[in-house]
């Protein structure tokens, strides 16, 4: 029966989905005119003239580029309970979140932002249903990695990390197959939480599961070691892995060999600002971008993004392969707010995209402006090269740019699960794939200023040492895979956590 209803409800799905999927750019156009009608008299409105908003030109010259900073003084104001900053009304949340710059942020989630949270992740599983046929999973039960559900009240708003507000929204249909038990799901301890869901799960039928995979593989590893068991033994029936927050690619080594069988996998692009994305086919890695949120996109070129006044694009005027900053303005009162991430588009119409790392997430030491997807693929190709004996667990790049000897380079800190019999083949193939993604840092090893990159083993579980001396073991926290400065690099070798 249950199978039966969601092939239904995944067909129903499907249809209206069409309606923005074949119309985007008029479906962008009624969320702009939705957003600037409905917040013209909120604080940030008058301040901006949204009264004299007419066309997405006029919002350009009227809404600079934002990031968290840039709305801080708003957002403190709605947190001590004034009304009708950012969007009518109070949000209904703070999504509770680190950053790199303005430490902990509090991102408003508004009565109507919160469903398009819950709508694109129920979307996501119900369009892998009609296109797959697939709906057995269903059945069974499933789990979601996720942050405590506990939240704090402050001036009347809910906060919490944005995992643990979504877990208030499992519709009453789930709740029985919902893995973990609430009570476990509100340990704050991430060690302890996984060694209770393992105990909640062991026995169970588990068809879907899903979660970052550095900390679902914590999971599976776990899982291992207890029943001496792949995890696709000990869960037969498990068939689907849901996944976000960092590219799966470097993981799937390892998953494959921890799962012992192939599952298939659906990307979701998630944040605590909005849902953006999801993978909407099974043989297509680009993610579907979302204009069904309420969510006005804008995108700029990421090699002009530090300009003055760079140039800003609506979704009619992107181009493929072309590396973006993406920009937001939601129904929670964000605006012209500047995410962090970077895109790239690899099909118009339906408008897919992958995501290419972060802003200001790069190595630009010497001017060769590295970023996470070439670092990413050149790792993946060297995987290859050395035919899948080589698995890596975890990994962060940092420029080293006063070594002890020789030229500068950059410095690799990968922990392998699996190491190469030779690291210096392996990394020449690293650095081979580098200078083919990269013409700038290619110019740079052959005019002899930077020397080849250079591997330095991280000792194992390196790196959840490295998370828990930070305070950020689990839940949506991850490890930044390329960085501008040397931060992660030398509390890693301060912790002693360099294989010897």
């Amino acid at each position: 029966m249950k199978e039966f209803a969601a092939r239904v409800f995944a067909a129903w799905s499907h249809k209206i989905n069409q309606k923005w999927i074949n119309n985007p750019v008029a479906a962008q156009r009624k969320t702009f005119n939705y957003l600037i009608k409905k917040a013209k008299n909120t604080q940030f409105g008058k301040d901006h003239a949204f009264h004299q908003i007419k066309n997405y030109t006029d919002f350009t010259q009227q809404v600079p580029i934002s990031d968290y900073e840039g709305l801080r003084a708003y957002i403190e104001k709605i947190r001590a309970g004034k009304s009708d900053v950012l969007w009518p009304g109070l949000p209904l949340y703070f999504a509770k979140t680190s950053g790199t710059t303005s430490g902990i942020k509090y991102i408003p989630i508004s009565k109507e932002s919160m469903p398009t949270h819950i709508r694109a992740a129920r979307d996501a599983i119900l369009n892998y249903i009609y296109h797959s046929k697939k709906a057995a999973f269903v059945s069974g039960k499933q789990i979601f990695l996720q942050g405590s559900p506990v939240l704090k009240k402050e001036n009347g708003i809910d906060i919490g990390r944005l995992s643990g507000i979504v877990a208030h929204y499992v519709p009453g249909y789930l709740q029985k197959e919902r893995m973990p038990s609430w009570e476990t799901n509100c340990i704050e301890d991430w060690e302890t939480k996984v060694q209770m869901i393992i105990e909640e799960t062991l026995k169970e039928k588990m068809t879907v599961i899903a979660g970052i995979p550095s900390w679902v593989q914590m999971y599976f590893e776990q899982i291992v070691q207890q029943t001496n068991n792949t995890v696709g033994k000990q869960f037969p029936n498990f068939s689907l892995f849901i996944y976000g927050g960092v590219n799966y690619e470097p993981y799937r080594p390892i998953f494959k060999k921890l799962i012992g069988r192939s599952v298939d996998s659906i990307e979701l692009f998630p944040a605590s600002e909005g849902f953006f994305a999801y993978q909407d086919q099974q043989d297509d890695k680009g993610l579907l971008l979302l204009l069904n949120n309420g969510i006005f996109y804008e995108f700029i070129e990421a090699s002009f993004f530090d300009d003055k006044n760079p140039i800003r694009y609506s979704l009619e005027q992107i181009k493929l392969g072309v590396n973006y900053v993406m920009l937001i303005s939601t129904s929670a009162g964000l605006w012209g707010y500047n995410l962090g991430d970077t895109v790239m588009f690899t099909s118009l119409y339906p408008f897919r995209l992958k995501v290419t790392g972060r802003i200001k997430h790069f190595i630009s030491a010497f001017g060769e402006h590295v970023i996470g997807s070439e670092i990413e693929q050149s790792l993946n190709i060297a995987m290859d090269k050395i035919n899948d004996s080589v698995s890596v667990r975890e990994f962060t790049v940092a420029p080293q740019i006063s070594p002890l000897e020789g030229l500068p380079y950059h410095e690799w800190f990968i922990e392998f699960e699996k190491a190469p019999e030779d690291i210096n083949q392996f990394s020449s193939h690293i650095d081979d794939a580098m200078q083919a993604h990269n013409i700038y840092y290619k110019d740079l090893i052959t005019g002899k200023i930077l020397r080849p990159l250079v591997i330095t083993i991280v000792a194992k579980e390196g790196f959840i040492s490295y998370m828990k001396a930070i305070g950020k073991l689990g839940g949506q926290n991850k490890v930044a895979r390329v960085s501008n400065d040397r931060k992660i690099a030398d509390r890693l070798k301060n912790l002693n956590l360099i294989q010897k």
